[in-house]
């Protein structure tokens, strides 16, 4: 076989796989902007369906998560995860009970169980997050927002992992709350932060 074959033969495997990988990426890309697309298509239903509507708590699962009476896919009801705020988990196989968890449950369903409360969306991320649960801000029938009224009075921790609207309150009504050492905050240790925390402020409530 002559050079000038062997060279030919080189270059049309070379052009081969360089057309099959451009292809491979275009699909991929396709692919993504297709997730992208049909995400968009989610958030802009859940602003028209949700997005200012009333309605009406009807089981609190923790500090942070509650459940209320609208379908949504499967489900005879829309489950909400309070937007901004972490609580101490009650039901985490892992963590098993966190310090002031069944506090902060027991506050959350207090204020809002079977009680008409108002739903805004955010517009900063998805409207839906793990477990496809709605993000969302939740007002109270006085007008006061649930995530504000949790953070500020020391029930929850300000979630420091995803940016939103009132990223930098939440950090501001944290560290007023925990400056007046409220709920948690009184007798809380670093050990039982959540572990997010922890890595997020390594020195927080650390010993000097």
């Amino acid at each position: 076989m002559s050079r000038r074959r062997r060279t030919g033969i080189v270059m049309a495997c070379v052009l081969a796989v360089v057309l099959f990988i451009r292809l491979d990426y275009g699909r991929l890309g396709r692919g993504r902007r297709g997730q992208a697309e049909s995400a968009e298509r989610a958030g802009i239903e859940d602003f028209e369906r949700y997005h200012g509507g009333s309605f009406a708590v009807i089981n609190v699962v923790d500090g942070d998560t509650l459940d209320i009476d609208a379908a949504d896919a499967n489900s005879p009801h829309t489950r909400i995860r309070l937007l901004g705020i972490d609580a101490p988990e009650t039901r985490n196989d892992r963590t098993g009970v966190m310090y002031w968890g069944p506090e902060s449950s027991e506050f959350a369903k207090k204020l809002t169980l079977g009680k008409q409360v108002r739903v805004y969306l955010d517009t900063v991320n998805n409207t839906r997050g793990r477990y496809g649960r709605l993000l969302a801000y939740v007002q109270l029938p006085g007008g006061e927002f649930l995530n504000e009224v949790l953070v500020a009075d020391g029930f929850v921790y300000a979630d420091l992992r995803f940016r939103h609207s009132f990223y930098n309150r939440y950090k501001q009504l944290e560290a007023s709350a925990r400056g007046s050492k409220k709920g948690l905050w009184e007798n809380v240790g670093r050990e039982q932060l959540p572990e997010w925390l922890q890595r997020k402020r390594p020195s927080l409530l650390r010993r000097k």
